[in-house]
């Protein structure tokens, strides 16, 4: 019973943790991970959609907030000039509902 109890703890901290709160680093040393906009959606890995609260970013589905220091976020980023340094390209959308991955081999990067 034990065991159950520990393995619904461990589950429930690892889907908390995947939360999406972003902090933006002015040095690229500083960062997670390296990030590109991209112009088209077609271009990106991921789709992203910037929300206003934080308990609506939840999940590694795309739906980021943006926190004002770097000891809340979950995530730290750096945005590069050019395509080929990043680690991970995005494109910004208009609505919640269009965020999304295109690359599922990129997701671990925000985990």
């Amino acid at each position: 019973m034990k065991t159950i109890s520990f393995q619904l703890v461990v589950i429930l901290f690892c889907v908390k943790s995947y939360s999406q709160k972003i902090f933006s680093v002015d040095y690229e040393n500083q960062a997670d991970i390296k990030v590109f906009v991209v112009q088209y959606e077609n271009q990106a890995d991921l789709k992203v959609f910037k929300v206003v609260y934080s308990n609506q970013a939840d999940q590694n589905e795309g739906k980021w907030f943006f926190v004002d220091y770097a000891n809340q976020a979950d995530k730290k980023i750096y945005f590069v000039k050019y395509a080929n340094q990043a680690d991970l390209k995005i494109y910004f959308v208009k609505y919640a509902n269009q965020v999304g991955w295109l690359n599922n081999s990129k997701k671990q990067l925000l985990y």
